[in-house]
């Protein structure tokens, strides 16, 4: 027998959450990065993720794992990343504003976007979460 949890539903919420994840993971990056000469803000592409997840790409097992890359020889070499959600990928998404020494984050437009982040992951948590008391609401045995 299959798991509730295997509904397309739950599947598509899941993938929801882990690219909301990646998303406040790479603009935390972005913030951390504000003072770095020549940094260039990075977001998730949605539109991508919505299509992918539009047409069914998302859920499957097929993952890929993305590299850092060393721009110094003095630079510790770095091991893989943690594979990226399926259908998520990141772009450049330079903020409005591009500082003397090139740097292309604008904190308080990175704030926004992780509130905005923030407040869509617990609305996907809370979806899932009526989901689950639906699924034991109907796996109840009637009561007298």
């Amino acid at each position: 027998m299959s798991s509730p949890l295997n509904m397309p539903v739950f599947t598509m919420l899941k993938s929801r959450m882990e690219m909301l994840g990646e998303r406040q993971k790479t603009l935390a990056q972005n913030v951390a990065n504000v003072s770095t000469p020549g940094y260039t803000a990075n977001d998730v592409d949605v539109d991508k993720f919505n299509k992918a997840l539009a047409n069914g790409e998302v859920g499957g097992t097929n993952r890929r794992g993305v590299r850092m890359m060393t721009t110094n020889p003095g630079h510790i070499a770095a091991g893989t990343r943690a594979p990226l959600a399926n259908g998520v990928s990141i772009q450049k998404s330079p903020d409005s504003e591009t500082t003397l020494d090139g740097n292309s984050v604008v904190v308080e437009e990175q704030m926004m976007k992780m509130a905005e982040t923030r407040m869509e992951f617990e609305t996907a948590v809370q979806l899932y979460s009526k989901g689950l008391s639906l699924v034991r609401l109907a796996a109840k045995s009637p009561t007298r």
